[in-house]
């Protein structure tokens, strides 16, 4: 595959979980950035025979970090499925798309911050970590 830039992603969605009922949003007009990462813990196993080191991969973990501007439009804007995410201990499904590469995980969303700036931009941030104990895959 040729190298890309960051343009042009086609999917940035979140569930809405409203009243019981999981929908996923499309608020990919919303994100602005974002930065995700699929981390592996790793165990350090060196005996005291060794002279550098060896190491174990284990458990893997996801977390999401979304940046954007703020828009409270009926289910279609971020704020509509983002504001109850500090309400519940429901995991979100979160769907991104770059490329043809989806990365789709579930995720306990831990902040939800909207910020207005002394220019006036209104913008928010959302972080969230894996919650399912499903290892992240591309696919």
């Amino acid at each position: 595959m040729p190298k890309e830039s960051g343009l042009a992603w086609t999917t940035c969605s979140v569930d809405d979980t409203i009243d019981g009922t999981e929908t996923l949003r499309a608020i990919i007009n919303d994100v602005t950035s974002l930065d995700f990462a699929t981390p592996r813990g790793v165990q350090d196993i060196s005996g005291v025979d060794k002279s550098a080191n060896e190491r174990l991969l284990l458990l893997a973990d996801f977390s999401v970090s979304l940046n954007g501007v703020f828009n409270d439009a009926a289910t279609t804007g971020q704020h509509t499925v983002l504001k109850t995410i500090t309400n519940t201990s429901e995991p979100r499904t979160v769907t991104l798309v770059v490329s043809a590469n989806t990365l789709t995980n579930e995720v306990l969303f831990e902040n939800y911050e909207v910020t207005r700036s002394s220019s006036g931009e209104l913008t928010f941030t959302a972080s969230g970590n894996l919650s399912s104990g499903t290892v992240p895959a591309w696919s």
